[in-house]
């Protein structure tokens, strides 16, 4: 039996959990940080759709659950994997941990999509960081793949 690869990226955010949280479900902030557009905020049981434009990509989201203020669970991307934003307040905001699991691939393309996430995931905390930590935005996402 194999064992479950997880794809962890992690960041404290200095903000109370409930301003972190909704700026994950809430496209009209997240939009600032992540993603161009999308169809709707994170409802449980609910699929939305998220766009890059710059990109010209989409992928549809699945909401499976949602604890406010504590966790949202989802399954997205092709082929899908699960991805969970775990939120924990702390004394001095919130440690947001998104993990990417559930990868059908393996060998050199496992290591691909495993490298993709790291930094794309990283990418998404810092810029959420950075935008509502001191309302800048950064456009990492955008310009991570700049085109000509």
């Amino acid at each position: 039996m194999s064992a479950t690869i997880y794809v962890e990226a992690q960041m404290l955010i200095r903000k109370p959990v409930e301003d972190v949280f909704e700026a994950f479900i809430n496209p009209d902030v997240t939009t600032h940080f992540w993603f161009t557009q999308s169809t709707g905020r994170l409802e449980e049981g609910k699929t939305v759709t998220w766009k890059w434009e710059m990109y010209n990509a989409e992928s549809n989201v699945k909401v499976h659950q949602i604890i406010p203020n504590k966790l949202i669970q989802t399954e997205w991307g092709d082929p899908a994997t699960n991805v969970d934003y775990e939120f924990k307040e702390m004394e001095k905001g919130t440690l947001v941990v998104i993990k990417s699991y559930g990868f059908t691939q393996t060998g050199d393309d496992l290591a691909r999509i495993i490298n993709d996430n790291t930094g794309g995931f990283t990418t998404v905390l810092d810029g959420c960081k950075a935008y509502l930590e001191h309302g800048i935005k950064l456009n990492l996402i955008e310009d991570k793949f700049p085109q000509k």
